[in-house]
This record gives C-alpha cells, structure tokens and sequence, in this order.
C-alpha cells in the first residue's frame, strides 16, 4: 500500500502540468491518508469540541479510521449536520461557524490533502489567503513590490462569500479536473448536509461552511477563476507604454542646473537641484502609459491602478459584472471604495496603505528615493482598541481576572499579545506609535501585580524592573524567574521587542515545509497498538487533553496517568478500552487491569 508522500507528490505532478486526475475515490481506501490526516487535526484546539455527537479526537483508534474506510467502499458513509455556533465581529455582528463530527472532520481533512496537492499548483500568483507557506504578510510584501507609482487603490470585498458560493459551480470546477462521479458525489453530499442550530435542522442550499476543514480549499478553487480574469484579461488590457515620459518641468530645470554647473555658479546649480527634487522625474499623467496590478487574500481583494479614475471605476464595475454572471456572487457597496493612493488611505489586511511622497508638509529632504513607494502605517484605530481593554476612566487599570494566575503566567501573557502585534505590524513605517499601546500595558500589569500581592506599584518595580540585552541591544523590561530545582529557571518579561521598521521582514510562523511522509510521535504510537499504563494490545485507543498542567487545587493528589503524560510533556496518552473507561470514570489506581 503506498504511503501518502507517495500519493500526493503523484497529484502534485498531475497538478503541475494541468493534467485532470481519475479514479480519486479509491485514494479514500488507504489508511495512511487518515493517519496524515489525524497527526495534522489532534494538536488543533477544537480537536477536543464536539458536533452534534459526544464523538471527539478522544477515543481516536485504528478501527475509526477501518470503519470510514468500510462505509465508503460500500458508498454508505453519511455526513453528519454541522453543529452551528455564533461568534462576534469586529463591527459587533455575529459570524456563523460550523463544528462538524470528529469523523467527519477527519475524512474532511482528506479530501483537502488531496484538493490542495492537485489545485495548489494551479492557484494564481496574486492568491494568498489559506494556502501553504503564504499569508497576511506575503500579500503585502508582493504589493509593496508591484505597487509602486500606483494613483488609485480599488478596494473589493465579496459580500457572504462563504456563504453565498453556489453549490453547482463548485460542483463544476471540481468536475472539469476530477474524473470521478463518487468523488463528487461524496462532496456534494457534504456540500448539502445542512446544520443544527438551537436544536432545529436547517438545510444549506449555497456557500462553503465556515469553520469546516475542506471550506477554505473550496472556496479558493472558486475564486481562482476570479484571480484568472483579473491577470488575463484586465491586466493586459490595462497595460500601456513601457516607461512613463519625462516630466517637461524636471528636463527645463535640469538643463538650467546643468548649464549653471558649467558656468561655474555652484549655488545656483544646488539651489535648481533642490527644486528639481520637489518634483517628479516622469509625467505622472502620461496618457500613453497604464498598469494594474492585484491581490487577494480569501474573499478581500486589492488593486493598484496607474491611470484616470474614470478607468478605475470601468475596471470595478468589470468586476463586479464578472462576479455577478460567472460566480454568482456580489461586491459589498460599502466596502468596495476607490481611493486616491496619496491623499486617502485604503484598509488592507488591517493596514493602512498609501502612495508615500515627498513634499513641504513631511520634510524629507534628500529622500525623494521614496517617491510613488508603497507606505503601509498602523491605523490609530488598532492602537486605540488594544487600548481600551486595559483602561478604565480614562486610566490604565489592573485585570482581575488575571489575578488568580502566577507572576509568571501575568507577564508572559501580556507579553505574548504584546509581542504578537508588534511581530504583525512589522512592516508598518510608523511601528514607533505602538509604544503608547506598551505603556498602558505597562502600567496595566504592574497594576495587575500589585492588586494580586496586595502592595504598591513602586515595590512591583523594583522587584521586577531589570535591564536585558537582546540581539546587542539593551531594554528595560519588567522580569520574574521561577527557579527549578535541576533545571535551569524559567524567565518571563515584558518588554524587550524591538518597534524597528523592516518593510521586508520575513514572517512565517507555518513549517518550512509540507513532509507528507513524516508521521508524528503520536501516530508512531499508535501504530505500536501497545497500552502505555498495563501493555495490553487489545482495544487501543488514544487519551487527549485539553491541558497538560496539573490540578491547581492544592494537595489533591495527581493521578498516575496524568504524572505519565507530565512525564513525556504529551497531552496523549495510548491506552486499552479498559484502561481508557478507568481513567473517565475517574478510578484508574495504575495497577494492571485484567
């Protein structure tokens, strides 16, 4: 039976070279499949929640994954109605997110393995939304390179397009590349299953489920045709002239520059030279000369366009009509806006975007090397609203429900959001404005600290105040250690990240790579079908956890499965039926059963 490197590097070729692929269905009979499948969900945090049935990662066996496979070799495997939960917006309104079944999300994780291998090579180039080794930061790292001398930024949003993608298409494209009526049969099964919400049936009749595992390959396959339209068609289109012309004004003041240079009047020449730099060197209004470029990243798009606005509005009413009659889907009017590139500023993946330019107003003198640049800036509405969580009257104040952790754990999660908006905001040139978000953090957690040991905020900094040195450079930060006894002690601090701004940082928290035959430990373990607590080989089956620390109550004793798993610092546990029924009912003594 081949492994699954081996599978999916075959549908990676047949995908390379836009060869359509048969006979997918069988693929869905190998079990390694499942066990890839299995090692890339069980780490998830909703690993552990559960559909409309008890059933979850816990529990996890061989025979789960024979009894999937046996249902589907007699065309007998059914899906099961997502359960449906609401989460909040941005803007207060609440997002729909669907919780399927623990098997259903394994078969579901499956199908995109396979999805992903073919379709990923064929995904244009402007696409960055839910694909390997891309995101936020790759998106705009390409739009800083192709944006240059950009006029005109038309801003897109595709209105529901989760749910509002249409069942027959994806049926379609899917149809055109994949050669087998019961693979399609399967999804489009899955595609009607419907969803559960306040204990009532619903049935679906459009769109991709959001918070599904095969949702975002799906929705991506029907927004490459959206992606092909733009860089085939409208692209070209508008595209005009290979350099722009040169700016009548710039050349006159050059040649008297240069003329006073040879008349050896040097004051003249510097004071010409400093004119000609308040000026562009090219005709921004050249009519010969046009350029558009794109980016998506899942259903917000961004382009650029060098030209009129009358054009621009052409080109956003193109695609809105494309969207309309080739995928059935519709530009939300209040977020799809034109904006003038130097004067407004468009919203983009939470960034501010905008045309930089030297003039009287910033004085950059002898920076005219950022004419026309793409400027992405922290949007002051961010700082503000990470802000509001930790003031009060006006005031930072201290977070109680922070109080009933340790020292440690205060500090290393104010740390952990601060650090993380810094590390997203990398790219912005005005990184700097973060530091009023850091001292209200600051003064929030020093606040914290003492509301928790019930003593002043000057005693928490002399306590915790030190000086670090990170990569050569020192920073004051707020520092606890929590000794080991062995072991080296553990360190937690506030502070002491850089606010550098590096417009090509290099952001990518993903792995390096997809090693489609690297099992991990816990699949390993499983395939040994050997209990970890009394070495029966019969049943088995897997333990998770949500967390690995132990009760917080203190003097309740730690049960020995639980020190095992401590042990190995694993939230897994390979454990017999039996063992597993001790260890929920709460009587597990570690003594053999027999």
């Amino acid at each position: 039976m081949r492994n699954a490197k081996t599978i999916l590097h075959i549908i990676q070729e047949r995908g390379e070279r836009k060869l359509p692929i048969e006979r997918v269905y069988r693929l869905l009979y190998n079990p390694n499949l499942y066990l890839l499948a299995y090692s890339n969900l069980y780490g998830n945090k909703g690993a552990l929640t559960s559909g409309i049935t008890p059933e979850t990662a816990d529990g996890m066996s061989l025979d789960k994954i024979q009894d999937i496979i046996c249902k589907l070799k007699q065309e007998s495997y059914r899906w099961k109605p997502s359960k449906r939960i609401f989460i909040p917006k941005k803007n207060g309104q609440p997002r729909p997110l669907s919780i399927p079944c623990w098997s259903d999300k394994l078969l579901q994780e499956v199908i995109r393995l396979i999805l992903e291998a073919y379709f990923e090579p064929q995904f244009c180039e402007s696409s960055h939304g839910f694909r390997t080794g891309r995101g936020c930061h790759s998106a705009l790292k390409q739009m800083r390179l192709k944006g240059k001398g950009s006029k005109w930024f038309i801003e897109g949003d595709i209105q529901g397009c989760f749910d509002n993608i249409n069942h027959q298409l994806i049926i379609k494209l899917l149809s055109d590349k994949l050669y087998d009526p019961r693979f399609i049969r399967l999804i489009s099964q899955l595609l009607k299953t419907g969803y559960i919400e306040g204990w009532k049936y619903n049935k679906t009749y459009s769109g991709v489920p959001q918070g599904s595992i095969i949702g975002p390959i799906l929705t991506n396959i029907v927004l490459n045709e959206l992606d092909k339209f733009v860089e085939n068609k409208l692209i070209p289109a508008n595209t005009k002239g290979k350099r722009r012309r040169s700016c009548p004004k710039y050349a006159l003041i050059k040649r008297q520059a240069s003329k006073a240079r040879k008349q050896g009047d040097m004051d003249k020449c510097r004071e010409l030279n400093k004119q000609a730099q308040k000026i562009p060197s090219r005709d921004t209004n050249d009519p010969k000369y046009r350029r558009l470029w794109y980016i998506r990243y899942a259903n917000d798009t961004l382009l650029g366009y060098i030209g009129k606005k009358e054009e621009a509005i052409k080109i956003k009413e193109q695609i809105a009509d494309f969207l309309a009659n080739e995928l059935h889907l519709t530009l939300n009017s209040d977020k799809t806006l034109i904006t003038h590139a130097q004067s407004q500023k468009a919203s983009f993946l939470g960034y501010h975007i905008r045309t930089l330019q030297e003039d009287a107003k910033h004085d950059r003198t002898g920076q005219r090397c950022i004419n026309g640049n793409i400027g992405l800036e922290i949007p002051a509405r961010v700082i503000k609203e990470h802000s509001a969580r930790y003031i009060k009257r006006g005031k930072p104040c201290h977070l109680p429900q922070h109080t009933i952790d340790s020292a440690y754990s205060i500090i290393r999660q104010y740390q952990s959001e601060y650090q993380g908006l810094v590390q997203y905001y990398r790219m912005a040139y005005n990184l700097h404005t973060i530091s009023k978000l850091k001292y209200v953090m600051e003064q929030s957690l020093v606040k914290t600290l003492a509301n928790k040991y019930k003593t002043t905020c000057n005693k928490v900094y002399k306590k915790y105040a030190t000086t670090i040195e990170i990569e050569g450079q020192a920073y004051k930060v707020l520092q606890t250690l929590v000794e080991r006894e062995g072991k080296t002690p553990l360190k937690a601090h506030f502070g002491g990240v850089s606010t550098k701004w590096n417009g090509w940082v290099t952001i990518d928290d993903a792995k390096d790579s997809n090693i489609w035959n690297h099992r991990s430990e816990v699949v390993e373990r499983l395939l040994a079908q050997k209990c970890e607590l009394c070495g029966s080989t019969q049943n088995i089956e897997v333990h998770h956890i949500r967390k690995l620390n132990p009760n917080r109550n203190k003097g309740t004793p730690v049960p020995e499965w639980k020190k095992k798993m401590m042990a190995r610092k694993r939230k897994t546990l390979i454990v017999c039926q039996k063992c597993h029924q001790q260890i929920h009912y709460g009587k597990y003594d570690s003594k053999p059963l027999s």
